[in-house]
């Protein structure tokens, strides 16, 4: 009796299941999650099990009920599953490991609920159909289709073949994802000669000693060493950029490239298993191949991805060549022995150099004109001009998961609260997964109000890898870096902004995947526009601006190996697609010579036989983006468009950037999922899209039609 109170207390004190305004990530501990998710399961099941006993083809008897069980188990899960992506250990690992096919098993059974889908179909079929709002229908279809893809139509040994399949994908996406989080850590190489590392900038030395130093280096200095390159995003990527050392150059490329692809870290079999078992779900569902089951929920179809990525892959192949050519001129230029023969260890560091010499632009001397701060004080303004909303600090108000995390509180032109955001910009290689992402803490919901009267407001978290600050310095930014800023907080405003109080499809929730990149990549295109980068850009020492000149050359360089930078993105798209189509798991031709074969169109410089790029390609195997990596040059397609509606208003014309803003906010940020993407794209456009403001955007309009 006493072990069962003890149980009780433990449970009652445990902070997954607490009711919290906002969640207790300073809190949650590996050894919440076992006891924390079995007893939410259990706790949901009942619930499940009383909906299905007393479940009526009606909003109050249905949908909310429902609302409320999906909600609760994604923001639980959410915050867990947060918790790994940021603060990775082996105990957090297994302890999800022991309870994701319990939770998975729970999914399944609410996905495949023949009550809940009966009742959704009476709605459909019902008289009152035609009075329901575009929402109520869109949430009615959704749960129709999504409930078809979960299985509810199998019976008997094929759903629990099917069944088998989710569980399996499930725990094979998991070791994908750490797989490669530690084939990153796991590589380390120690320089002690200062020639080695010529070339490389004072941020990246200074980055490099200070990750000597937390390795037990402890007298390390960026100006003596030793220094240690590792496959984290900012110092790989500043030794391709500039390390004059063709051979360190090499062997970084190589273990990159090579991540995640030998002894236990190799992640060919898992890929191998993934596609395998995608195609047997496909075939249970009655489709042809996944790259169909992705489409079912998607825009797009599989014809149509595949056209517009051909259409986009002709306009980029001349300039792409054009590119190659222009570096190996420039490199024999420059004395290079290399030129003739330029590798892909080669490219980055000569595109820099070409660059610089061609815009007079040296990315590392931006870098004190661009410190963290600044930027996020630019960003805000202009979110504060174009979409009438102030974003103040609060920190004070939630727990955080580390010292370097904000929290923000975005108000309307009133001054009321209308959502909150975190923000956790610096890289952590030790604990915290590589990349960008923002997602959901919670969504807007009538039905989850917290005080009976109000929406439950919507809370979202913005998780980035920049450099970090080094020594009493600011992080200082690469623009790479401050695009990368303004994207994921295009995501957040579109789950932010929302107006949509039917919690299923507010925000982000319940909009196609290939929409969702609209108003993130449509937020990047502010990066070049003159009055914000100038608030942004303020010397962090002296306060100088950036001077004009400066500002006009990185206007020019945007377009600067467009048809190149064009050609990677459509690569991963075809890839993805190829893969999720016409290939054969276990037939004659494998991964790696699918991804050759499609690197032929997509490369002006042929793969290395040794590529086992896909082994780190996460968006697509432990990710959401199966037969979906199209879904950025879709969206970028939209988010073109819906920029330049501000180009033809005039970008110099305050008033008709506001109002152009306010029309923005009213159509595409706050719908939410509650209107076909289309339509939204036309209500605010006033037609539908076309993708000739992209190829303009690049630069390549003019290639397109010649």
């Amino acid at each position: 009796m006493a072990t069962t109170a003890a149980v009780d207390d433990t449970l009652q004190s445990n902070p997954l299941l607490q009711d919290f305004e906002f969640p207790p990530f300073d809190s949650v501990q590996a050894e919440h999650v076992r006891p924390g998710i079995r007893a939410l399961l259990k706790k949901l099941e009942d619930d499940l099990v009383e909906l299905e006993r007393t479940v009526e083809p009606s909003w109050p008897k249905l949908v909310e009920p429902l609302e409320k069980i999906v909600d609760r188990l994604s923001v639980v899960w959410g915050i867990v599953n947060h918790l790994k992506s940021v603060k990775d250990s082996s105990e957090l690992r297994s302890a999800i490991e022991e309870v994701q096919p319990e939770k998975v098993k729970f999914e399944l059974r609410l996905g495949q609920s023949k009550p809940l889908y009966n009742a959704f179909k009476a709605i459909q079929e019902s008289t009152d159909w035609h009075t329901l709002s575009d929402a109520r229908k869109r949430i009615v279809e959704s749960q129709i289709k999504e409930a078809v893809l979960n299985g509810v139509s199998l019976e008997d040994d094929k759903r629990e073949n099917f069944n088998k399949i989710q569980q399996e994908l499930k725990r094979l996406s998991k070791k994908f994802g750490e797989n490669v989080l530690d084939a990153t850590k796991k590589f380390e190489k120690l320089i002690t000669d200062k020639k080695e590392i010529e070339g490389l900038p004072a941020t990246a030395l200074g980055m490099a000693a200070q990750t000597a130093v937390s390795k037990g280096h402890e007298n390390a200095t960026a100006e003596n060493g030793p220094w240690i390159i590792t496959l984290d995003g900012p110092s790989c990527f500043s030794v391709m950029k500039h390390a004059r050392n063709r051979s360190l150059r090499e062997e970084i490329y190589r273990a990159h490239l090579t991540r995640a692809s030998s002894g236990d870290l190799d992640n060919t079999a898992i890929i191998n298993e993934i596609l395998k078992l995608r195609l047997e779900k496909a075939k249970l569902l009655n489709y042809n191949n996944y790259a169909e089951v992705s489409m079912a929920t998607k825009m797009a179809t599989v014809e149509k991805a595949q056209e517009l990525l051909e259409k986009l892959r002709s306009a980029s192949w001349d300039a792409a060549v054009q590119d190659m050519e222009d570096l190996k001129d420039f490199a024999k230029k420059q004395g290079a022995s290399e030129a003739d023969d330029l590798s892909h260890w080669d490219i980055s560091f000569w595109s820099e150099r070409l660059r610089e010499s061609k815009y007079d632009i040296n990315e590392e001397e931006l870098r004190p004109y661009f410190s963290l701060p600044k930027v996020m004080d630019g960003l805000f303004n202009l979110a504060k001009t174009l979409f009438r909303i102030e974003i103040e600090p609060a920190d004070v108000l939630a727990p955080v998961w580390n010292n370097d995390v904000k929290f923000y509180c975005v108000k309307d032109s009133l001054g009321s609260p209308i959502a909150y955001f975190y923000f956790d910009p610096y890289t952590r290689p030790s604990e915290k997964k590589g990349g960008a992402w923002m997602n959901e803490v919670f969504a807007r919901s009538r039905v989850l109000s917290r005080d009976g009267t109000s929406a439950r407001l919507p809370v979202a978290h913005m998780v980035c890898n920049q450099s970090p600050p080094v020594g009493n310095k600011p992080s200082l930014m690469t623009f790479r870096e401050i695009e990368t800023v303004f994207h994921e907080f295009g995501h957040a405003l579109q789950h932010m902004l929302t107006k949509q109080d039917e919690g299923l499809v507010a925000g982000i929730r319940g909009i196609e995947w290939d929409a969702v990149e609209l108003p993130s990549q449509f937020m990047e295109n502010w990066c070049y526009h003159r009055d914000t980068l100038m608030s942004i850009a303020k010397h962090y020492e002296t306060g100088e601006s950036l001077p004009e000149e400066v500002y006009l050359k990185l206007l020019k360089a945007r377009t600067f190996c467009a048809g190149s930078l064009s050609l990677r993105q459509l690569k991963f798209a075809s890839v993805d697609l190829e893969l999720h189509t016409t290939y054969i798991p276990g037939g004659s031709e494998s991964i790696y010579d699918v991804d050759s074969r499609v690197s032929e169109k997509t490369q002006v410089i042929p793969s290395l036989p040794e590529d086992r790029f896909l082994c780190g390609f996460s968006h697509i195997f432990a990710g959401g983006y199966a037969a979906g990596y199209y879904s950025y040059k879709w969206a970028e397609v939209l988010s073109a468009d819906a920029f330049s509606a501000f180009e033809d208003a005039g970008l110099d014309d305050g008033k008709a950037v506001k109002d152009t803003g306010r029309k923005f906010r009213e159509t595409i940020l706050a719908l939410g999922g509650g209107k076909a993407p289309l339509e939204v794209f036309v209500a605010f456009r006033g037609r539908e899209p076309s993708p000739e403001p992209l190829l303009r955007h690049n630069g390549l309009l003019q290639l397109a039609s010649a």
